[in-house]
């Protein structure tokens, strides 16, 4: 017992030194600096943050010993504390002389994987970030689609403790996605989730797309978008539970997506709270929409236009400083939503800071600010703010962060944001029954960091030859409205078809901008010169056409968009009204069009669409419409027909007509084949007319209305995307020709 209790005491005892030591502390009379050849002694001191006359204990060299280690000026460090003189011993780290990459040409990718090294040119050499950077380097690499590279690193002692760090990289193959696959009671077929994400499987012919290279990053992407897409199609709890890559041969993997969108949602009791002393008369049109979505299907999309306009009323017709949030309740398989809206205390922006933008200019990131300097804080307006940063697509990363300024309760906001390649290069090309076609494209969206737009495209096929230059400033002057200026040249070679051929060559400027609420106005002027050529099968009038012209047009459009989303749309309607008004032709033609389609779902999976087009063209001063200027019926919009082939005649030469109009209906129809991932059905009915033959009266026919209803197929196969159709007209004149199949493949390199 007396033992035990003596180990006891002796525990106690040392337990105590150890706590109680480091309490006492010593005054540091002075400070002796050794082994120091590059950074000076003061230097040193500073770091240290040690002073004379200091009372140290051992707690404190230990925070003093971390400092100086977190300069990585030093191999090694120590102190030694006698009679009151300080000794830190220190042996400093070599500088790095040269960064040299062995094994890599492409100047781009040096600049990849070097942008963000800790250890530079000039800096002290450290083992830790040394460790670091390599990792950093394969992760790049990764991301590039070297997944097999391999790094070495070496050094070449210079003497004077400098050296040379050298990066041996055995770049290898790119991984390339060989298949994609979707696991899991996916509901979608994979030809439509396949449609959702970025990478795609790799083919030969693919030399341009790098999106058929594994990357780490864009696979991270690809989760976010599926996620998504259950969110807007109603699965609440969809995961997307589980990504993998699998090697299946010596550089290419198989992608895999697990995915468990669990059961569907849909929206219930929608409501709305608001401070006392708000008007709720403003809210009205909101309370109606809510009961609009009762029994709706949940869509992430939806509460995010819910919360958009919440925060329009509030921050333009309630002048307050406010916050939206949404609380949500689920019941079964109906979701319960409460649309909280707050005052906040008011605070003043102090200042906005803009870190990272190495190529983007300042003012094209402050030109999407909805709150400046001096204003009063707004959550709302700060989180549209860096929303519409993203929208840019200038950056990989926005990230913002709000804080408390040091002398009042004034609010700095920070806003960082990582440059990303802005420039795209596209190729595709296209087989079907009504010809081929082959196009090439150039574009880069934020030109010397500017913001501006360029475009360079040209498209062959086997009757046209279009080419185009575009450059697009989407915020001229800070103006909030784009201006555009398009350089184009076309050649349509329609001797067979309808006996012309045009050149045409030119130019067009305008503006567009968002007039009121989901309605774009845009106004313009367009210039061309034109060539009309005929043959000799042509009539004496259509020979008459023949010459050189000049036209300059002044062109209006008006855009009503209120689609639920733009890619992939499944409810809402867009209605477009565009007017060309001739101020200097020899024929005066005015041009006018209605395009108004509308989209609904039906039932589950399914969507439907109904579209109606009208367009007319005749003289103010009437004068022949150009044969270049007639309209024909486009064969997308008049399927059971072969193309261009209905309506007035002129002897051999199908002419169009002044007057244009179709009516379209379909239906997709997910019942047929429900498990044959890679294939689409869907039901049609397609009416049309052209008519109207200004020049000569007498070819004018009866008001006939072609139609047709059919079957079409959407099937993804090894090349690209097939789509046919099987049409069986309904109507039709004694000179139209009908064309019972049709079909489309079409691919991108």
């Amino acid at each position: 017992m007396h033992k035990r209790l003596l180990k006891l005491l002796s525990y106690i005892t040392i337990l105590l030194v150890f706590l109680l030591g480091p309490v006492y502390s010593e005054v540091v009379k002075k400070i002796n600096v050794n082994g120091n050849e590059r950074v000076s002694k003061d230097t040193i001191i500073m770091f240290s943050s040690i002073k004379i006359n200091d009372e140290i204990n051992q707690k404190i060299l230990n925070n003093s010993l971390k400092l100086l280690y977190e300069t990585n000026f030093f191999e090694n460090v120590s102190y030694s504390f006698e009679n009151n003189i300080l000794k830190i011993n220190v042996i400093e780290n070599p500088i790095i002389n040269t960064i040299s990459f062995e094994g890599i040409k492409s100047n781009t990718i040096k600049e990849k994987i070097s942008k963000k090294l800790k250890l530079k040119s000039r800096s002290s050499f450290n083992i830790n970030l040394l460790n670091k950077d390599k990792e950093h380097i394969q992760a790049e690499l990764k991301n590039l689609g070297y997944f097999f590279s391999k790094i070495d690193i070496s050094t070449i002692d210079l003497g004077d403790k400098k050296l040379d760090l050298i990066y041996k990289i055995e770049l290898g193959n790119k991984a390339k996605i060989k298949k994609i696959n979707f696991l899991g009671d996916k509901i979608f077929k994979d030809k439509r989730l396949r449609n959702i994400i970025i990478s795609e499987e790799y083919k030969f012919w693919k030399f341009i797309s790098g999106k058929k290279y594994l990357n780490e990053s864009i696979i991270q992407l690809d989760k976010r978008l599926l996620k998504n897409f259950y969110l807007n199609n109603g699965y609440y709890d969809a995961e997307i539970k589980l990504s993998f890559a699998q090697l299946v041969s010596d550089d290419e993997f198989e992608l895999t997506f697990n995915i468990q969108p669990k059961n569907k949602f849909y929206f219930n009791e929608l409501k709305i709270d608001i401070p006392a002393d708000f008007d709720p008369n403003n809210y009205i049109e909101l309370k109606q929409l809510f009961e609009d979505l009762k029994g709706a299907p949940y869509s992430l999309n939806t509460v995010e236009k819910i919360i958009d306009k919440i925060d329009l009323i509030s921050v333009n017709d309630q002048f307050e400083s406010v916050k939206a949030s949404v609380n949500e309740e689920i019941i079964n398989d109906q979701i319960n939503l409460n649309f909280l809206i707050e005052k906040t205390e008011i605070y003043f922006v102090d200042r906005i800071n803009i870190f990272g933008n190495n190529v983007t200019r300042e003012n094209v990131i402050r030109n999407q600010l909805e709150i400046d300097e001096g204003d009063p804080f707004n959550d709302i307006l700060h989180t549209r703010s860096i929303n519409n940063i993203r929208s840019l697509n200038f950056f990989r990363n926005v990230n913002s962060e709000v804080i408390q300024s040091e002398n009042s309760k004034d609010k700095i906001i920070n806003i960082s944001v990582e440059e990303k390649p802005t420039g795209e290069i596209t190729a595709g090309a296209g087989f079907g029954t009504s010809g081929s076609t082959l196009m090439f494209g150039v574009k880069e969206n934020n030109y010397l960091g500017k913001g501006i737009g360029l475009d360079a495209n040209m498209t062959v096929s086997e009757e046209s030859l279009k080419g185009l230059i575009g450059v697009t400033n989407p915020n001229y002057k800070n103006s909030d409205k784009s201006v555009y200026l398009n350089i184009q040249a076309t050649e349509e070679d329609q001797l067979t078809n309808f006996g012309y051929k045009s050149n045409k060559a030119g130019f067009s400027f305008g503006t567009d901008f968002e007039y009121l609420r989901n309605l774009n106005f845009g106004i313009g002027t367009s210039s061309f010169y034109e060539n009309i050529d005929t043959n000799s099968s042509a009539s004496a009038r259509q020979k008459k056409q023949k010459g050189n012209y000049w036209d300059t047009f002044l062109n209006l459009r008006f855009d009503y968009d209120v689609r639920n989303q733009k890619f992939r749309t499944t409810d809402g309607f867009r209605n477009i009204y565009a007017i060309n008004i001739p101020l200097l032709s020899e024929t005066n033609t005015l041009t006018n069009s209605i395009n108004y389609k509308v989209f609904k779902e039906l039932f589950e999976d399914n969507v439907t669409s109904a579209s109606l087009i009208i367009k007319s063209a005749n003289s103010l001063s009437n004068n022949d419409i150009k044969l270049s200027e007639r309209l024909f019926v486009p064969s997308r919009r008049l399927r059971g027909f072969e193309n261009g082939k209905i309506g007035p005649k002129d002897g051999a030469d199908y002419i169009g007509g002044n007057y244009m109009a179709t009516l379209n209906f379909s239906t997709t129809l997910p019942q047929i084949l429900p498990n044959a991932q890679n294939t689409d059905f869907l039901f049609f009915f397609d009416a049309g007319n052209v008519w109207g033959v200004d020049y000569d009266s007498s070819l004018e026919e009866d008001l006939k209305i072609r139609s047709a209803v059919g079957i079409g197929v959407d099937f993804y196969t090894a090349i690209g995307p097939l789509n046919f159709s099987l049409s069986q007209p309904i109507s039709k004149a004694d000179t139209d020709k009908t064309e019972t199949f049709r079909f489309n493949i079409g691919t991108s390199f």
